[in-house]
């Protein structure tokens, strides 16, 4: 048997929006971005650079329920995790563009690793691990 984990659905307020900050300031890759007339709605696929099994689906909160998670679909818990080749250049790239880190880099058995927050406020660990 042979699985991945394709995409993992984020919660946000609005898609340009939501876009902007990934792409802009985290230096992702739009990969693709249609309206779906029929659920009036539009499917946003994310993705890091070079990835190629996995990305991000940006979901537009929908109702109270859905809003209320925005930000924090993890009840304050890390939520997904950011795999760097150069953890320096993307830390100091992040923090030249106002990312906040929560938890600033330690050097840890598997690597190195520090949190942040996205435009909602969702913890995110940027991380080297020592065998990349």
């Amino acid at each position: 048997m042979n699985q991945s984990l394709g995409l993992t659905a984020v919660v946000v307020r609005d898609y340009d929006e939501a876009i902007d900050f990934y792409t802009n300031t985290l230096d992702f890759v739009l990969v693709e971005d249609r309206f779906v007339a029929e659920q009036n709605k539009r499917w946003v696929i994310i993705a890091p650079p070079g990835a190629t099994e996995s990305g991000i689906l940006l979901a537009r909160a929908v109702g109270d329920e859905q809003s209320s998670r925005i930000g924090n679909q993890t009840g304050g818990r890390v939520f997904l995790f950011l795999n760097t080749d150069d953890f320096w250049r993307d830390y100091r790239a992040y923090t030249g563009r106002g990312v906040e880190f929560v938890r600033e880099p330690s050097t840890e058995d598997y690597g190195t690793v520090a949190v942040f927050r996205d435009l909602y406020g969702n913890l995110w660990d940027l991380i080297q691990r020592n065998d990349s």
